[in-house]
């Protein structure tokens, strides 16, 4: 894999394209994968590959991801690993916010156990929840970067008042939500990060629906330049903004190479173009 051009936060520095780890769970990323073997063959193969950043969540499987990660991995060497806190599973695809203190710190101190680490490179709020307090989580994960329990913090599922909201009380390293060329609800947090020099992970990265449809735009576009939608869609995303981190997710090697040789494609001026006013 040809090395994007990098990021750093909080003295951490990350190539711009890394792997989304939660794909590596059961069905409803609940449990374990069928393949266990496999889920750890893609974990080993990212790394040989070049990535050298792998984002996860304690409610993957739930805790399944992270031992998968810890099992595949561990000792890390220069490898970063961003969990998160702050949704409760009682099921399959059942995620329940939880954002009480006591409860997200106590999720902290047992992703660092499972993780094998005395601190966690970035850790990140899954999802600020309505019944508490925000400042309140915001303050919690200020206390565990103060105790050095974390090295950074990032948000996820935010709003630009949220986040301006917590940067009143804790450093805010990257911000984590749903965006991808057919779906930029989340334009004006792309766009805030950008200004501020705040890393904007992009959870679900390649495109899907009818833009990305066999014979729609995407493809097209895709097979003019014999590649693959998913590489087209990752292609656009790093070169929206230098801030843009993608974490493409797959249970699958081949797919995950597919995925990492998105980082070679260079969209020319008119194809960027093209992507940047298509319409759902």
């Amino acid at each position: 894999m040809t090395n994007p051009t990098a990021f750093s936060f909080a003295d951490q520095t990350i190539q711009r394209l890394g792997y989304g780890a939660m794909r590596i769970t059961g069905e409803g990323v609940w449990g374990y994968p069928k393949d266990r073997d496999g889920a750890l063959r893609v974990l080993r193969r990212a790394v040989e590959l070049g990535v050298d950043f792998i984002d996860t969540a304690d409610s993957y499987g739930p805790y399944v991801s992270e031992e998968l990660i810890a099992e595949a991995l561990h000792p890390y060497g220069e490898v970063k690993i961003a969990t998160k806190a702050g949704l409760l599973r009682t099921g399959p695809n059942v995620w329940i916010p939880c954002g009480r203190p006591d409860y997200l710190r106590q999720e902290c101190e047992m992703s660092l156990r499972r993780l094998g680490q005395e601190s966690i490179d970035l850790f990140q709020l899954h999802h600020v929840d309505a019944t508490v307090d925000a400042d309140e989580q915001f303050g919690l994960l200020r206390s565990l970067l103060d105790e050095g329990k974390v090295k950074a913090v990032g948000l996820s599922n935010v709003s630009v008042d949220q986040i301006k909201a917590a940067r009143e009380i804790v450093p805010v390293s990257t911000v984590q939500n749903r965006y991808n060329l057919t779906d930029r609800a989340s334009e004006d947090v792309l766009d805030y990060c950008d200004a501020a020099d705040i890393g904007f992970i992009p959870w679900f990265p390649v495109a899907s629906g009818n833009l990305a449809r066999s014979g729609g735009p995407l493809d097209t576009l895709a097979k003019d330049r014999t590649i693959t939608v998913a590489q087209l869609s990752l292609a656009w995303l790093l070169r929206r903004s230098p801030v843009m981190l993608p974490i493409p997710g797959t249970s699958s090697v081949a797919h995950l190479e597919e995925n990492l040789k998105s980082a070679d494609v260079a969209l020319d001026d008119a194809t960027f173009d093209a992507l940047n006013h298509l319409q759902g």
